[in-house]
């Protein structure tokens, strides 16, 4: 069983959660860790000769030490675009929050030192008209890992963030910073001392931009900028 298992989030869509952890999944293989992931749904999926396929899975497939097949990295492929309640209700499908426990916990049984599960865009992002995908990690009872886009309004919704993963009853395992755009945003020290202060809780790296890298290369070149050792060392 995957000894330390973490949920990875983010402050919003697009904040980079995919890179952060892949970049954490191979900062754990060079240390010798064998490592498992999942995103369990992915919206956004391109048709090809072996089904719907999602570039942010398949790059968490490659970052791993364990294979496995890509319909068990991520079980519930959905194409539109847009929010996977949404999305799910035009392909006729119905996600439950235990349908995708029971997905996870069935790699989590699988012999490893760190497994990774990616969630889709925020924490509050909604899985059907009753449940959030908050759900999944709190039946399981895992740390989350908090993926903050570095921005204007970053604090807010990182605080925010923070603050309801805790009233869940969850503990913020570490956060991860990420340069969403070449151009620095004003006064980033300063925000990231901030951060860094409110959270209560380890910065596990903050990424920076990297321009004209394919995107299966980057967790190899980003894995120097994060430390997992607090999250093997708990």
């Amino acid at each position: 069983m995957a000894k330390k298992t973490y949920f990875v989030t983010g402050t919003n869509t697009g904040v980079g959660k995919t890179l952060a952890s892949a970049a954490l999944l191979e900062a754990a293989k060079e240390q010798g860790l064998r490592t498992l992931a999942m995103k369990p749904i992915a919206s956004g999926c391109e048709q090809t000769p072996d089904g719907l396929r999602n570039d942010d899975a398949l790059i968490l497939q490659s970052a791993i030490t364990e294979q496995l097949p890509y319909e068990t990295i991520n079980p519930v492929t959905l194409e539109p675009a847009i929010a996977p309640h949404v999305a799910a209700e035009q392909v006729g499908q119905t996600i439950t929050a235990q349908r995708l426990v029971g997905f996870c916990r069935g790699v989590q049984i699988r012999p490893a030192d760190f497994m990774l599960i990616e969630g889709a865009g925020g924490w509050r992002v909604p899985l059907n008209d009753r449940e959030t995908y908050a759900a999944v990690p709190r039946e399981m009872g895992l740390g989350v890992i908090l993926v903050v886009s570095l921005e204007l309004g970053c604090i807010n919704h990182a605080l925010l963030t923070a603050e309801a993963i805790r009233a869940d009853g969850l503990q913020v395992a570490g956060w991860v910073g990420n340069h969403p755009q070449a151009e620095p945003m004003a006064c980033e020290q300063e925000t990231l001392n901030y951060l860094s202060l409110h959270l209560r809780t380890p910065c596990l790296g903050v990424l920076p931009w990297i321009e004209g890298k394919a995107d299966k290369d980057l967790p190899r070149v980003l894995r120097k900028y994060v430390n997992i050792s607090p999250l093997i060392e708990k």
